[in-house]
């Protein structure tokens, strides 16, 4: 066991933890595994939520204090950031359309689902979140015993809970204004924001503008704080990867637990959640292919002429493979780099200054997936998210995006963060653990096509593309042949 490499472990976890999740539910020991072993899963989730919030803060400073002087940027910088973040937008909105269109969670039966609601409103209740559409199962008194059944309250704790519930949604109702979820973003206490892991845009808008600052102020001042920013960064990548060495054990528990309180003794739940899980593969699966054949093609032939469709995947298979392999956007920049410089003919100065910017900034598989997670699980329980709670899905999914580490399965740490901003259950990621490294897989080489896209629109606009067919040296594609 020692010598498998982790991502089986956590695989082997998952599948031991699936396992002991219809073994419990058909020998009647749900109570049991909910008890004493779900806790471990909790604990697993804590770790990843005690991280996640400094991780993505200090991420983020460091990400744009990086970038380097503002004034030496200029026009290429500019370029490169705002078509990273367009092309990140386009893959959320994608994810986003696949998943209002296709509707993976709502696939299964409404029996199940209406359980997973009416524990979704409990938990809601016990943290001090609003029901995000406003409705309340537990108003009505059809669905009080099978809460009883879920959550061991009495009918007065529930009746409770529903009345405070839907006052503090008309409350928070007569406090918006169109402009609420811009005032929103901008914290007046940055320490309340940081104690708040709801607040998460507001930590983000801060970890933006303290990095750009740091940009604007004389670099013997600034160095110092970046030299403890980055050692702080480092410090809580080495404690995610720390956790992760114990994710195998801890995926187990999370996994067991989870698919026990939503399928109870019930094995038939636990096929149902499969079912749904099957669709949701399929969806995220279907935007990441949509990105990599047919987004990125048609973005680069609209500023860039001169490579072929099949060029360009030519040119960048040996890293699309290597991404693919490792779930590492970092592990694979050498050779990302390489395929660029050697294969599309992209000059050393735009490849070294816009890829490395990609693989911190520009995480379009990861976004993608973030957006499509969340609408499943609002889904998968009921839950039907405004247009406006689905723009705060994009916003922090794009933003939350800077301060993704590339490393395997770093998306799921941001997921927890964009699961907290909507209001809802961050042990939910417990529910597509099961797919996530072999979409993680796929991610990867979204981002690192979307990186290669980006570097060769960059060079052509700056004259410092050198693109030849190998098989014609001297002939010019258009990208339709």
């Amino acid at each position: 066991m020692k010598k498998l490499a982790l991502h089986w472990k956590i695989i082997i976890g998952m599948v031991l933890g699936i396992i002991w999740a219809l073994l419990s539910s058909s020998m009647g020991w749900s109570a049991f595994t909910i008890d004493w072993i779900d806790p471990f899963g909790t604990i697993f989730i804590n770790l990843l939520k005690l991280i996640a919030v400094p991780l993505v803060l200090f991420s983020i400073i460091s990400g744009v204090a990086n970038i380097g002087d503002p004034s030496s940027l200029g026009r290429m910088g500019g370029k490169t950031l705002g078509i990273y973040l367009l092309t990140t937008i386009m893959a959320i909105s994608l994810g986003l359309v696949l998943v209002n269109v296709i509707k993976p969670g709502k696939l299964i039966d409404d029996q199940s689902r209406i359980d997973n609601r009416i524990s979704y409103e409990i938990w809601a209740d016990s943290q001090g979140y609003e029901i995000k559409d406003g409705i309340n199962y537990l108003q009505d008194p059809e669905f009080f015993e099978r809460a009883q059944e879920i959550s061991n309250l009495s009918k007065s704790e529930l009746k409770e809970a529903a009345v405070e519930d839907k006052l503090e949604t008309v409350k928070k109702r007569k406090e918006t204004t169109p402009l609420q979820p811009l005032v929103d973003i901008v914290p007046s206490n940055f320490f309340h924001s940081l104690s708040n892991n709801g607040l998460m845009l507001q930590i983000i808008f801060f970890a933006i503008f303290f990095g750009v600052c740091l940009l604007f102020i004389p670099s013997d001042k600034a160095k110092p704080v970046l030299v403890f920013v980055d050692g702080i960064n480092e410090v809580f990548l080495k404690m995610v990867d720390i956790v992760m060495q114990a994710a195998p054990f801890f995926v187990f528990a999370l996994l067991a637990g989870v698919v026990s309180k939503m399928a109870g003794d019930d094995i038939g739940k636990v096929v149902e959640i499969f079912k749904g899980l099957s669709w949701y593969s399929l969806t995220v699966l279907a935007g990441l292919l949509l990105m990599i054949f047919v987004i990125y093609p048609i973005i680069l032939k609209a500023f860039v002429k001169k490579i072929p469709y099949k060029g360009f995947f030519k040119a960048m298979s040996p890293a699309q493979t290597l991404a693919f392999s490792t779930s590492s956007s970092a592990a694979t920049l050498p050779v990302t780099m390489e395929c660029v410089e050697q294969n599309l003919g992209v000059n050393k100065k735009i490849s070294s200054f816009v890829l490395p910017i990609g693989a911190t900034v520009n995480m379009d598989g990861t976004s993608m997936y973030q957006a499509v997670a969340v609408i499943f699980l609002a889904q998968l329980h009921m839950i039907d998210l405004t247009i406006a709670q689905q723009i705060t899905v994009v916003l922090t999914a794009t933003l939350a995006s800077i301060g993704s580490a590339a490393v395997p399965s770093a998306g799921l740490v941001m997921l927890i963060i964009v699961l907290d901003s909507v209001g809802l259950n961050p042990a939910w990621i417990a529910i597509i653990f099961p797919v996530d490294r072999i979409l993680d897989m796929f991610r990867t080489v979204v981002n690192v096509t979307g990186d290669a896209t980006v570097c060769s629109i960059i060079a052509d606009g700056e004259n410092m593309l050198d693109y030849n067919d190998p098989q014609n040296p001297t002939e010019t594609f258009d990208l339709d042949s």
